[in-house]
């Protein structure tokens, strides 16, 4: 070559486009996992409002709605559960945003927890490995889900990873720091839900079973310790309200094979539900962890914590008749299942039939957007315009003829619709699966009490026909009631104020009534609700037989 050509090449290698070019290709595995991340975001943004407006997502605004004092006594005294999550949404109410405000920060949450994924995956099992691993938990339903449905699910996802990944740092490298760093994204993680006591759980056992750095750890597990007694105490709140703990009473899962079950279904969330699919991708799961236990012992070691701390929980946890755990509780586990599949078709890849595993990611990926699809119809398929366009005159209706001290029963998505037209909507709510805390809220509530209004859907799924349309049922004696029908939503509301609990507790269960006279699935435990703090109130407590109190 001549001195010429040596020099166009030289001047060449250090153009501005080939150091950009050298640049990409240091870092295409960032690239790859953003591209992989795409999909979902693309998903999400779009379906953001597929799916209909839930009464979770109502509660969530209307405690934001409170002051930050108002919110944090709610949480901590009185519902228990996931301030950091209640936070969020205090954030969004005072910002002047709605249901796609909030939505929208799952959905943030949600596809900024796929580079999570990648970076703690790619420090257990090597970067390959991790981005299939990331593109599997992207694909499925528990991300798509919750990544539009406005729970702390996203936000639990999320702290969870950055805690495994700051305990994976801190082990490594060690330093006060770095130990801190932990101590913060774990009581994050404790703050968004109850079950990041199972992730801490996990997290102790693997620094326990891999005996190094226990000093530190052990340092650092006290302040979390001390500093997270906060979130221990609102964690007994909700036990307390929903009959869960351990020892005498209530109802295990029913032993191994129940466990064994649950986990199962879990799995199906977390992949496919459909048995061939399903069982391929834990045959691909458990060939996966054993592969890295042989190749990397550390990263099957702390997959196994994460599973098997849960596991020994429901083997011991009994549940009152209104808990039971979900495949959501879990979706801490969800980077550890997808990388032990990903570990799987990685070793498939590796033998004589190393032809299959493309295959194999492939029907993995299309399979579980069809699970998708199937668990929650509306997450693809959109709202039926019937009845969007009912809800949403039903909505306005509440918001125009609504008063300040109006007493709303359940925190039905129609109340949302309404304050989102109209701020000064009613703060008074009383929940409706919760006789002790209804019973609360109606004695906590400025005296007279307002006139009562209920809601009651006709095309909900646990109705025992789901239907577009209701029918127009007044409760008795009608001179004291007012109802409209707009399409599936039959609303009813006092004409006069109820001034006492006493006497809305009276009329709800005539308007309950109502609803098990047009089969809807809730009225039943919603008359249960009203009978039980009426009794309560008359000083019989709430475990006697009842009666109902609108005879």
């Amino acid at each position: 070559m001549s001195e010429t050509a040596e020099a166009r090449g030289r001047g060449a290698a250090g153009t501005p486009l080939a150091g950009a070019l050298r640049a990409l290709v240091r870092r295409r595995f960032e690239l790859a996992v953003a591209a992989v991340a795409a999909a979902p975001a693309a998903f999400l943004g779009h379906q953001l409002l597929a799916w209909p407006p839930h009464e979770d997502e109502t509660l969530a605004l209307f405690v934001g709605r409170e002051s930050l004092g108002g919110l944090f006594d709610t949480v901590l005294h009185e519902r228990g559960g996931a301030p950091l999550h209640f936070l969020l949404a205090w954030a969004v109410a005072h910002g002047g945003g709605g249901i796609v405000a909030l939505r929208a920060v799952s959905a943030a949450l949600a596809v900024a927890s796929l580079p999570l994924v990648a970076a703690l995956g790619a420090r257990l099992a090597g970067r390959r490995t991790a981005l299939v691993a990331t593109a599997l938990v992207g694909a499925s339903w528990v991300l798509l889900f919750h990544g539009v449905y406005g729970r702390m699910y996203s936000l639990f996802l999320f702290t969870s990873l950055l805690s495994f990944l700051a305990l994976t740092v801190a082990l490594d490298r060690g330093g006060a720091r770095r130990w801190t760093l932990w101590a913060l994204a774990i009581l994050a993680t404790v703050a968004t839900h109850p079950y990041g006591v199972l992730v801490l759980g996990s997290q102790a056992l693997y620094v326990l079973l891999r005996r190094e750095r226990l000093r530190e750890a052990s340092l650092a597990g006290a302040a979390v310790a001390v500093a997270g007694i906060p979130f221990w105490l609102t964690d007994l709140v909700l036990a307390g309200r929903f009959d869960v703990g351990v020892g005498g009473g209530g109802e295990r899962l029913g032993g191994p094979v129940s466990v064994l079950r649950y986990f199962w279904s879990t799995a199906a969330d977390f992949s496919a539900g459909y048995r061939p699919v399903l069982g391929g991708a834990l045959l691909l799961a458990g060939a996966g962890l054993v592969r890295l236990a042989r190749t990397r012992p550390q990263a099957a070691l702390l997959a196994g914590s994460a599973i098997a701390v849960p596991a020994a929980a429901f083997l011991l946890a009994r549940f009152g008749s209104s808990a039971s755990p979900e495949s959501r509780h879990l979706i801490f586990v969800l980077p550890f299942f997808a990388l032990a599949v990903a570990s799987g078709l990685e070793w498939l890849s590796r033998g004589r039939a190393r032809a299959l595993a493309p295959v194999a990611l492939a029907v993995l990926l299309v399979a579980q957007v069809a699970w998708a699809s199937h668990r929650t119809p509306a997450l693809f398929n959109w709202e039926p315009d019937q009845r969007q366009a009912a809800r949403a005159e039903a909505s306005a209706y509440l918001a125009a003829t609504s008063r300040p001290d109006d007493v709303l029963f359940g925190y039905e998505p129609l109340w949302l619709g309404a304050w989102e037209r109209n701020r000064g909507f009613s703060h008074t709510v009383v929940p409706r699966a919760d006789s002790r805390l209804a019973l609360r809220t109606l004695e906590n509530a400025r005296a007279p009490l307002g006139r009562g209004v209920w809601i009651f859907d006709a095309s909900r799924p646990n109705n025992v026909r789901p239907r577009l349309e209701t029918k127009l049922r007044t409760p008795t004696p009608a001179s004291e009631f007012q109802a409209r029908v707009f399409g599936p939503f039959l609303v009813i509301r006092t004409i006069q104020p109820t001034g006492t609990p006493a006497r809305y507790l009276e009329l709800a269960g005539r308007a309950m009534l109502v609803g098990k006279s047009l089969q809807i699935g809730d009225a039943d435990i919603n008359l249960l609700t009203v009978d039980r703090a009426a009794q309560a109130l008359r000083g019989y407590g709430t475990d006697r037989s009842l009666s109902t109190v609108s005879r």
